[in-house]
This record gives C-alpha cells, structure tokens and sequence, in this order.
C-alpha cells in the first residue's frame, strides 16, 4: 500500500513539476503568429450567426501577418436560390475598393515622369479649366467661378469639391448629363456604351459643389483620375491596370468587366428588405449590374473592378511591403508613404482621420477603433472594406455583396480581428 501511495505521488509530482512547460506548449499551440485560435473562431460565431438568421446571405473574411494567411473563410451563399455556397475564390463588385488600384496605377506614371500630382487637371481634360462651382447663399444657390484650376492631389485626397452629382443643388445637372441620379448613386458606370473618357469631359462641364481644396467631398475623383491616366500613357485604364498592378501581383481574378467562363464565380448582390433579412437585388447599379454582359467600354477607376479577397489581400500586402511582392515592384517605397501619409490636413476629419493619395489614414489611436496610428483603408458601396495595419503587420479584407446591408459586421470586423491578437 504504501509503494502505491508513493509511486502515486511520484507520478503527481512530476506532472506538476511538467504542467507549467505543458501549459506553455498548449498555449503556444493555440496561436498563429500571435492570434489566439479560441478568439479567431469568435467570428466564425459572429458571422455565421448573422447568415442563420438571413441578415446577410454571404461573406468572405481574409486576414494575413507577415504576409501569412491565418484567418479564411467563406459563410452563406454566393447565389441561394442557385444553391450556390460562397467559396474564398468567390468574385465581389468591389466599387470604390476600386479607387486604390487606380491611384496607384496613376502614381505609377507619376514615378515615370508621364505627369505630376501638382497638374492641374486641364492639362489632360480641357473641360476642367473652366470649373464653375454651386455655393449655398442667403438666397438659395449660386453658381460661381473656382477659385483656381482643379490639380491631381486634389482628386487623389477627395478635395476637389466633385460630388457625386446626387446634391440637391447639381443633381438635375448632372442628371440630364447621364450622371449623378442617372448613374445610380452616382458612382456607377459599368452600362454606358461610351469611354470612360468621354463621361469626365462631359463632367467636366458641370458645376462642382465646393472649392478646389477647400472641403473634403466623396465623389468622382478617382474615375477622372482614371481618364487622366489614359491621356498620359496612350493605353486604356484596363490597360494600365493589367500592366501595373494585377499582372505583376499576380492578380488573375481581377477585372473591370467579367470574362464569362468566370461568371458563376461572381457572387449575386443583395440587400437588406424591410424586415432587416437579405434578398436578392433588383437588376442595375445597386443589383447584379453590367459586371458580365455589359458594353465594357467604360473602365471606371472610381467604383469598376471585381475582384476576390486573395487577390485584393496581395495588392494590400505589395503596399504594405513598400511597393513589392514577391520580387515585382509595382511602386517605390516613397510613393507608398505618400499614399498611406494623410495629405489633407483636416478636411476628412477634426478627429484624428486622415485622407492620403488613395487611403483613408489612422492619426490618432481611438481615431477608428482598435486600428493603429498608421492604419490605412477604405471600402465600397457593396459593403466590402479593407484595411492594413503597418505596426501589427496586418492586412484585412471583408468582402461582400448586399446593399444596403443593414448588420454591424461590416463595423465590427476590425474589432473582431483586433479582439483575437494577442502577441
């Protein structure tokens, strides 16, 4: 009995004596390059809970460090009533997701000399040099001369003071012009049977809603900026695209315009009904669209390209890496801290956000959540953000297609990264 007792108590002491370094391994085996397991599947939790209850019908979230992949998953449908499930290869409308790609595209010229970010804008579109703007006076509105000529940086930091063309005071303008409310929410142009080109300098003829640099006002700027690219180089924004970014990158899932083999991997757009749950959208801008069958010819860098959460993520990752992946530079690295720098003062924000040349910035911690000073992003009309957090590392997509999309993931999902990284 008593070489039980104390063969027991030898085995007890050494398993106390291991626990400490078996505790360590444990722990150490619930984590992936400093995101604890346990708390990453939190958001399996959150988002398949909001595909059961049919407040979205799909999603893709990607989040790599250090360029590794440890969170991908697909939830709900690409197509329901097809029985189409989402995959992480689905396609997604990205729509002002788009703007990034185009800046860099555009600044890619700027490092070849082809044009410079202090141009004004007549130089590559005769229209704007003559910009009238709409002012609000004691009376009701005015249209006035600008004070000076539009420039590049004021299109690739929004404070040109070009709308969308929906204000109450320009949208009757921009409407008869096939613009604003004639383009949806006015972001959308993947069904006009003309060049991107041809829209801007009719855009151009149209009143402005604030002064050149005086106002931070979402709204067409990077689709111009995109027709300035095409003056600059000769080529067509598809062109410039495939040739700068999405071929060095490796980016074979990203289009302006859908090839048709590729077609069931688009994934159908919804929206949010009266009673908060998902339904198929109706046909046009905020429905399926022109992404397949359209006239193809207007290569809208403001809100044109599909793409997939892989493929954005390396475009993310070449940018946070200073302009390189995997040995193809498609920027230099001073032109990435201009990107990811705010370049407009106040103007987005009194509260610690920032715009640069094609990313919203992160100046003060609190400023968005839990991101980082130096984190930059941005989103899309079709519910899909993005974002890429320099300390930590970290770049994040959340892809989906429903609009409106009436549910706090889209809001929540930096918070359900941060939550689960905890070294």
């Amino acid at each position: 009995m008593r070489i039980h007792m104390k063969l027991a108590a030898a085995v007890l002491a050494v398993a106390f004596a291991a626990s400490p370094a078996a505790a360590q391994r444990a722990a150490t085996a619930q984590l992936e390059n400093g995101f604890a397991q346990d708390r990453l599947s939190r958001i399996d939790s959150y988002v398949q809970a909001a595909v059961d209850s049919n407040r979205i019908a799909g999603a893709v979230l990607l989040v790599m460090r250090d360029g590794k992949t440890v969170y991908e998953r697909a939830f709900g449908w690409a197509d329901e009533d097809a029985g189409r499930r989402m995959t992480t290869d689905a396609i997604f409308r990205i729509a002002s997701m788009s703007k990034a790609i185009t800046s860099a595209t555009l600044l890619s010229l700027m490092e070849e000399g082809r044009l410079a970010v202090n141009d004004n804008v007549s130089m590559y579109i005769p229209t704007f040099a003559q910009t009238k703007v709409s002012v609000v006076t004691d009376t009701g509105a005015a249209i006035v001369n600008a004070k000076r000529q539009i420039r590049l940086a004021d299109l690739l930091t929004h404070t040109a003071g070009i709308s969308y063309g929906t204000d109450a005071r320009v949208a009757a303008l921009y409407q008869a012009a096939g613009l604003g409310p004639a383009a949806g929410g006015g972001w959308y142009t993947a069904d006009k049977d003309e060049p991107i080109c041809t829209t801007m300098e009719r855009l151009g003829s149209l009143p402005i809603v604030a002064q050149p640099g005086e106002a931070f006002v979402y709204g067409y700027n990077t689709d111009i900026l995109g027709c300035v690219a095409e003056r600059a180089s000769g080529k067509t924004l598809d062109e410039l695209v495939r040739a700068r970014v999405t071929g060095p990158l490796g980016m074979s899932d990203t289009h302006f315009f859908l090839p048709p083999a590729k077609k069931q991997r688009l994934v159908t757009v919804y929206a949010s009904d009266s009673m908060n749950h998902a339904a198929r959208a109706i046909e046009g801008s905020r429905g399926q669209g022109h992404y397949v069958d359209g006239p193809r010819k207007s290569f809208a860098g403001g809100a044109g390209l599909v793409s997939t959460a892989r493929d954005y993520a390396r475009f993310l990752e070449a940018i946070r890496n200073g302009g390189v992946l995997d040995g193809r530079r498609i920027l230099a690295p001073h032109t990435v801290d201009l990107m990811t720098t705010n370049q407009s003062g106040t103007l987005h924000s009194t509260t610690g956000l920032g715009f640069g040349y094609g990313f919203q910035t992160v100046d003060r911690y609190g400023a968005n959540g839990l991101a980082s000073v130096g984190t930059y992003g941005w989103g899309g009309a079709y519910g899909s953000l993005y974002f890429v957090d320099p300390k930590e590392r970290i770049v994040a997509v959340f892809m989906i297609n429903q609009v409106p999309l009436r549910h706090d993931l889209r809001a929540k999902f930096a918070t359900l990264v941060y939550q689960a990284l905890v070294k």
